[in-house]
């Protein structure tokens, strides 16, 4: 087990090191005016000039200058150091004051995909091509056919503008209730993946070789069902719901914005908005990492939940 989980841990180092060289050399790469780069087409003062050119080290010059670049700026990563936004925030304040709405708006996504989406997939899965498993099948998609452009817009228009059932916007300091439109939202994508893979999951291994062994020593249908089905049959829906909560922090970038959420994905599409380089790479590389540690930690639960991973 332990080396397993070393080898992932150098897997994720390298995995890191490459993505944040991608994300660095994208905005910096080939660039004729490297700070103009990083402001757009907005006008840079002297003073910006002078603090971008000495943060990112743009006086050194070749490729031997961008790679000296480049390791500084991960050495400043890994030290917490994430700079100043162009408007001359710290993106380190501006991250504290964001993470927690976007975690609890992932949570309440999360919470929706498996309270609902893993229910309703073993009730489809128990039930195959009845009734309630052709229409989840359905409904699913629908859902899965209907982009989070389109459903975000529609649902704060129904259900928060014209029946008022949710605040159509979350304002500066969301509540819980607030939260909870954009986190279904945000989690109807996942629920509907999450019940078709459950779905699926739960139907192949009801017809394995040790489901019909377990019926013929008397076993009760619950019994097999509660204790050895749904142990395998959760193994990829656990994998699916742990690399999609790194998504829900990382990808609410058009709920947030609909919501008018102060999270992460609103920081990050303001910056682009704004064309704000530095606030736009220190954002990417954070998600980077939340990306990585949370498939590392599916991995490691993945290897718990089944044996045979850990020697493969």
């Amino acid at each position: 087990m332990f080396r397993y989980i070393l080898r992932r841990l150098l897997q994720m180092v390298l995995a890191f090191l490459g993505t944040t060289l991608i994300v660095y050399a994208l905005m910096f790469a080939g660039q004729g005016d490297p700070i103009q780069a990083l402001a757009g087409e907005r006008p840079v003062t002297e003073a910006q000039r002078a603090y971008l050119t000495e943060k990112y080290h743009l006086d050194a010059t070749g490729i031997g200058g961008f790679f000296y670049r480049y390791f500084d700026y991960v050495r400043s990563l890994l030290q917490g150091d994430l700079g100043q936004s162009l408007t001359g925030r710290q993106i380190g304040d501006i991250l504290q004051q964001a993470w927690p709405v976007t975690v609890k708006l992932a949570l309440i996504a999360l919470a929706v995909a498996v309270i609902f989406g893993v229910t309703a997939g073993v009730i489809a899965g128990i039930r195959r091509a009845g009734i309630f498993d052709n229409s989840t099948l359905v409904l699913t998609l629908l859902v899965l056919g209907i982009p989070t452009i389109v459903l975000a817009p529609l649902a704060q228009y129904f259900l928060g503008v014209k029946w008022q059932l949710f605040p159509p916007t979350a304002g500066a300091e969301p509540n819980f209730y607030a939260l909870l439109l954009p986190g279904i939202v945000l989690g109807s994508l996942s629920l509907a993946t999450a019940l078709r893979l459950t779905r699926t999951s739960v139907a192949e291994n009801l017809r394995a070789d040790y489901v019909r062994t377990a019926r013929s020593k008397g076993l009760v249908k619950r019994r097999i069902v509660s204790v050895h089905v749904l142990r395998n049959s959760l193994i990829p829906v656990v994998t699916f719901l742990g690399v999609e909560l790194g998504n829900l922090m990382s990808g609410a970038i058009i709920t947030e914005g609909v919501f008018n959420i102060p999270g992460v994905g609103f920081n990050l599409f303001r910056g682009i908005r704004t064309e704000d380089g530095p606030l736009v790479v220190g954002i990417v590389s954070v998600l980077v990492v939340v990306y990585l540690v949370s498939n590392l930690l599916v991995d490691v639960l993945y290897a718990v939940l089944d044996p045979r991973i850990r020697y493969e």
